[in-house]
């Protein structure tokens, strides 16, 4: 059966962060993952992890300076040392939290800078951060991100991040492949999961073209889950979404594989 974990950061707002690990529980989700966890001590975080009996499947590096308009730094030609230090505090999190799949924000690409300059910087940071990790045998992924969502940014296709993991040729590399972001993207959900399953190791879901649930919109995801579990996935499916209304209330769609 398919796993689904609760994005925290979306989901259950209705409680303060460091409520939300007992909410996502109580709904039945035993994963969930943070896009941005460093807003409160990983030691507490670690310890409702524990109390409820979840596993943290996935973390965010640093987004860099939002403030700026920053979306993260791997992409970022000249931000090799930002990006170190932002890796190093992700790993930092990942090592109390026992979090095993870290995604290096790809980022905005600069004003007047050229792709190529951002592509050289990606691939070269995405190299050591996949040595970093493998020392703790943790797993960097890179997440394809629509460019109506976030304008200019860098990492915007599937082919492209394929190219990125084929070029870096680093085991623990691998793609982080959001059902949302990849059929505004380019479509195709299906033929595409299949294609690149071997190298996906964390998906992402929630309702196009307005990010709520995934029973309504435009994609009939009864079907593309049925075919995600046909093809024998065995990764986590995070639950990105905005509710329409209360959390728990929207968790209808989810009752066929134990959550509600």
């Amino acid at each position: 059966m398919l796993r689904f974990a609760a994005n925290l950061n979306y989901l259950f707002q209705e409680y303060p962060l460091l409520e939300r690990f007992a909410a996502a529980a109580a709904c039945g989700f035993k994963g969930v993952e943070m896009l941005v966890p460093y807003v409160a001590p990983a030691k507490e975080m670690r310890r409702r992890l524990d109390e409820f009996g979840l596993e943290q499947v996935l973390i965010n590096t640093p987004m860099g300076h939002p403030e700026r308009g920053e979306r993260g730094l791997t992409a970022l030609p000249g931000r090799t040392a930002d990006f170190h230090e932002a890796f190093r505090r992700a790993l930092d999190y990942a090592h109390v939290l026992n979090c095993k799949r870290i995604h290096a924000v790809a980022g905005v690409i600069p004003p007047e800078t050229e792709r190529a300059r951002c592509e050289a910087a990606y691939i070269n940071n995405l190299a050591w951060a996949a040595e970093e990790a493998a020392k703790d045998a943790i797993t960097v992924c890179i997440e394809p991100i629509n460019s109506r969502d976030i304008p200019g940014f860098f990492l915007n296709s599937t082919k492209l991040a394929r190219h990125v993991i084929d070029t870096v040729a680093a085991p623990n590399l691998r793609l982080q492949y959001d059902l949302y972001h990849s059929q505004i993207i380019e479509g195709d959900l299906c033929r595409t999961i299949e294609r690149e399953l071997s190298v996906i190791c964390h998906m992402q879901v929630s309702g196009p073209p307005d990010r709520h649930e995934p029973d309504i919109g435009e994609v009939n995801f009864p079907y593309v889950f049925d075919v995600i579990d046909r093809l024998g996935y065995s990764g986590w499916i995070a639950c990105e979404y905005k509710p329409r209304a209360g959390t728990r209330e929207g968790l209808g769609w989810a009752a066929p594989y134990g959550i509600g």
